[in-house]
């Protein structure tokens, strides 16, 4: 099964325009361009936004052994607004545990400047493979 494919069943990510790029083991890259129905009433893209992003990212990377693994907890620190233009999360798990894995999401812009940073610890559910999802 093709992991790309497979994430293109998000539908509330793909609603927002989200979508992985790269998938490798351990690793995922998602982006989103920013438009008007991102920004929150100050002008900034809305942190959901960058959350959900950030969220795919993390699910790519854990579930790149092929394992179905979700999200236990997740925090996301904003260190930097953005208004416009590409952002790209790329997300790298730090522990792979055959039942908990705990990866960090990075947030950038088209320039490379950080945004965000998200933290995030998965369960894997034994005996569930995406391919028979």
């Amino acid at each position: 099964m093709n992991l790309l494919d497979f994430f293109k069943r998000d539908r509330f990510a793909t609603h927002i325009g989200a979508e992985l790029i790269d998938i490798k083991e351990g690793y995922a890259k998602a982006r989103m361009k920013i438009s008007t129905r991102h920004l929150n009433g100050g002008d900034k893209c809305q942190g959901g936004a960058l959350f959900t992003l950030a969220d795919l990212a993390f699910a790519g990377a854990v579930n790149s052994h092929g394992t179905f693994t979700v999200s236990t907890t997740s925090t996301i620190t904003y260190v930097r607004p953005v208004s416009e233009g590409w952002v790209y999360a790329e997300a790298t798990e730090l522990v792979d545990h055959r039942r908990m894995p705990y990866a960090e999401v990075k947030i950038t812009d088209e320039q490379g400047r950080l945004i965000a940073v998200f933290t995030s610890s998965g369960y894997r559910k034994e005996g569930i493979r995406l391919e028979d999802m």
